[in-house]
């Protein structure tokens, strides 16, 4: 064996013990190295570049993890999706002694002592343009990786799957459906707004965190279900307020991505809780995709189906200091526009059809002084396909001065398809006003102004 075979490199894992499953790193990843199975989420390191675009994002931790491993003996994918854990930590001498069995050998003594002896590589440093010399469309690339530098400081991972001790069983107080029921090739479009109370146990959440539910149960081999990720539809001071509690939006999954019948273990088991059930969660999650608290900020929210749900705790917050200030204001018999210091709020929020967007009835009820809401439906009968980049390239007027302006921050949610028509959009429009979008979308993203939460 030559002394360059014998060299240590830092394998990128995942630890699938604290995976909340929430597709971020997938997304994110500029070298497609990441992929996933009904169980978990690995890394392959034939395609992993080393450019941790994905650490940050990562609600958990669970990407932040590496072995020391022979260069040309890494992990393979197929051993990394059987893991319940990550493997131990070996030396150089350990991996050594396991050479036999690699069906390596180590030629005596001097090829043991190259592998003892052998530094660590470092992974590479990896930089990508994307195809045909134009910057892909990708969370990383425009995505912030901070908060608003006026959010409000998050509490993150106060509950995990690993310490039975600091485990928290929330209470089902409230599960409603928010969609009219429809059926269309023969699967329902079913969405639920659920209502958790905490108790007495401690969790803090801010608008635009998340939060993990482990289903109960085994899966098909016999292994505990692994947690899944829900983003919180509440504000701070809870679905009912003053209480410790939150909320869900989440939609009742019977189909795969290609159309196939599939039960979703997670969501079926949220859909169907009766009030009184318990459930096992985990976090809160999330440090960046926060809304901004100083006055008169602006809030632009991109969102599709489910990804409502941090759009509906923002608004809310945002409905409930506008409804304390005026009743100061009629209490003190003053104007209440001098004490209320909100913002602009705008909403593009996509379904396919109008019976399948959840909260439709609420959102109608909110004033339309409060916040501009257009609609984009891409199934009606009869009328042409409409998604949310065509709703926003309507309001470019609007949007093209929110871009420019520091104090305006905008927010999609959504399927993975929704992202790069939805950036493609924002850059016609900067454009379209004569600005510079390359040196626009890098401030934005520098200064925490876009965040892009796709799955």
């Amino acid at each position: 064996m030559n002394a360059p075979d014998l060299v240590l490199l830092r394998q990128h894992l995942i630890d699938p013990e604290i995976c909340i499953r929430c597709n971020t790193c997938e997304a994110i990843c500029p070298q497609q190295a990441i992929t996933h199975d009904a169980r978990n989420y690995v890394v392959d390191a034939a395609k992993c570049k080393g450019c941790n675009d994905c650490l940050a994002p990562c609600p958990t931790g669970a990407i932040d993890n590496y072995r020391s491993v022979p260069r040309h003996h890494t992990y393979p994918l197929a051993e990394q999706l059987g893991w319940d854990s990550l493997p131990a930590e070996l030396s150089a001498a350990e991996w050594a002694a396991r050479l036999p069995e690699l069906g390596v050998e180590a030629q005596g003594q001097e090829g043991q002592a190259a592998l003892a002896a052998a530094a660590l590589e470092p992974p590479a440093v990896a930089t990508w343009s994307g195809p045909s010399g134009q910057q892909a469309q990708q969370s990383s690339a425009y995505g912030a990786n901070v908060p608003p530098w006026s959010a409000a400081h998050p509490y993150t991972n106060l509950y995990g799957p690993k310490a039975a001790e600091k485990s928290l069983r929330a209470t089902v107080v409230g599960n409603v459906r928010v969609t009219e029921v429809g059926q269309q090739s023969g699967h329902d479009y079913d969405t639920h707004h659920i209502v958790l109370d905490c108790g007495s146990m401690p969790f803090p959440v801010l608008e635009g965190q998340s939060i993990g539910i482990i289903p109960p149960g085994v899966d098909a081999d016999g292994r505990p279900h692994r947690a899944r990720q829900y983003s919180v539809a509440s504000p701070r001071n809870g679905e009912r307020p003053g209480y410790n509690n939150l909320s869900l939006t989440v939609k009742r999954v019977l189909q795969d991505h290609s159309g196939q019948a599939l039960r979703g273990v997670a969501s079926n088991y949220l859909c169907d809780l009766q009030v009184g059930d318990k459930v096992q969660v985990l976090g809160p999650f999330g440090s960046t995709f926060l809304m901004p608290n100083h006055p008169k900020s602006h809030i632009v929210m991109i969102c599709t189906g489910t990804g409502s749900a941090p759009m509906r705790a923002m608004t809310e917050r945002r409905r409930r200091l506008r409804a304390q200030a005026l009743a100061q204001a009629d209490r003190a018999g003053a104007a209440w526009e001098s004490d209320f210091q909100g913002g602009k709020l705008i909403l593009f929020f996509g379904a396919r059809t109008q019976q399948e967007l959840p909260y439709f009835g609420p959102l109608q009820n909110l004033p339309k002084d409060f916040i501009d809401i257009h609609f984009a439906f891409s199934r009606t009968p009869g009328q042409p396909k409409r998604y949310v980049q065509h709703a926003m390239a309507d309001r470019a007027a609007d949007l093209a001065w929110l871009l420019a302006d520091p104090d305006a921050y905008f927010y999609v949610c959504g399927l993975k398809a929704m992202e790069e028509g939805v950036l493609t959009a924002l850059g016609d429009i900067a454009q379209g006003a004569g600005l510079d979008w390359a040196a626009l979308s890098a401030a934005l993203k520098r200064e925490g102004r876009l965040h892009l939460e796709t799955y």
